[in-house]
């Protein structure tokens, strides 16, 4: 009677049909839970006969099988239809696209370019990784400047261990760029330069290990540093408001005589003090100067006939101050929930 009554389990098994996950799951609980057949079957072994015994193991480890074999093979199956039937269901509201944005890296960088093309700026561009004439040598940097450091520069392994083998950089600014349309246009010449560069700094909330770059200039007869001052107010009133104010204090760069350093009035407070300015009403932009007459002849243009001046501004230090961040390297995370905030701006 035990016998037939497995086999009959058997060919239930066999025969056995699962269409959701929820039926599936009732075949399961039923043959292969703790309280189900087979669990019964292995109790009742102790009240079978003992010359039965062997014929009676071997049925209920038969269904056992068979049960856990139709479990495996039916599973995909029932979730697939359940699957698939959920998303049959026409009713249901559509997921809205979402609408990429420009990082605010490129919006500023966008605005600046902008800016500069109403006066008749163009566009340059160069390489990230640079040879030391261009990066360093012609722009004046003595041999041991600190700048050709290990500790500020990202040197490029040499191809070769040969004494006369280029010492190749990442670069450090993009008054590489400049050098490079000094050497192959004629003056007038009038460009800004943005682009990558890279500084062997430790990375923190103010300073990272690459961050981008604008560099300008212009070379021409007569250029003076009163149409530096100028462009620079020009630029300043463009970009934070009209009624914004800049003050030029003295500084140093190789690449330019005189230098300075601008500031712009603080646009978050108007100028009477704020955390953004540190109390002062002036926060520093760029540095900025006459182009050195050195720099002018290393780049094969005559430092007696003409005069140009130089700027260089942080992208990123006019985007934290624009939109209010904090710390820069948020700039680098591609956090979609801080890039959200710029969708739709230009």
């Amino acid at each position: 009677m035990e016998e037939d009554r497995i086999k009959e389990l058997i060919s239930e098994v066999k025969s056995f049909r699962a269409e959701t996950s929820e039926e599936l799951e009732k075949f399961r609980i039923r043959f292969l839970g703790r309280k189900g057949e087979i669990a019964g079957l292995f109790a009742r072994m102790k009240e079978i006969e003992p010359g039965a015994r062997k014929q009676f193991g071997l049925l209920v480890n038969e269904l056992k099988r068979k049960a856990e074999e139709k479990l495996a093979a039916k599973k995909p199956k029932a979730q697939k239809g359940t699957d698939a039937s959920a998303a049959a269901d026409l009713t249901l509201p559509g997921e809205p696209a979402q609408t990429g944005s420009l990082h605010p890296v490129t919006l500023v960088r966008n605005k600046i370019v902008s800016i500069f093309s109403r006066i008749g700026y163009t566009v340059s561009e160069g390489p990230e990784i640079e040879d030391d004439w261009h990066n360093f040598s012609a722009l004046n940097f003595p041999a041991d400047h600190p700048a050709r450091d290990m500790q500020d520069t990202f040197f490029v392994a040499p191809e070769s261990e040969s004494e006369d083998a280029p010492l190749w950089s990442l670069r450090t600014h993009t008054s590489s760029v400049q050098v490079r349309m000094m050497e192959t246009t004629p003056p007038p010449i009038r460009t800004i330069s943005p682009g990558r560069v890279y500084r062997n700094e430790a990375v923190s909330a103010r300073a990272h290990c690459f961050f981008h770059q604008v560099e300008g200039l212009y070379i021409d007869d007569g250029v003076s540093f009163a149409d530096l001052k100028q462009t620079l107010l020009y630029f300043a009133r463009e970009m934070f408001g009209g009624e914004s104010e800049i003050r030029l204090r003295p500084s140093f760069f190789p690449f330019t005589e005189p230098s300075g350093e601008m500031d712009v009035s603080c646009f978050i407070c108007g100028g009477k003090g704020c955390a953004v300015c540190k109390q002062t009403g002036w926060v520093e932009i760029l540095g900025c100067g006459m182009v050195h007459p050195k720099v002018l002849g290393n780049c094969g243009i005559d430092p007696e006939r003409y005069t140009g001046f130089a700027f260089g501004m942080g992208i990123e230090r006019i985007a934290m101050l624009r939109y209010g961040v904090k710390d820069l390297r948020i700039f680098s995370e591609n956090d979609i929930r801080f890039l959200a905030q710029f969708r739709g701006r230009s």
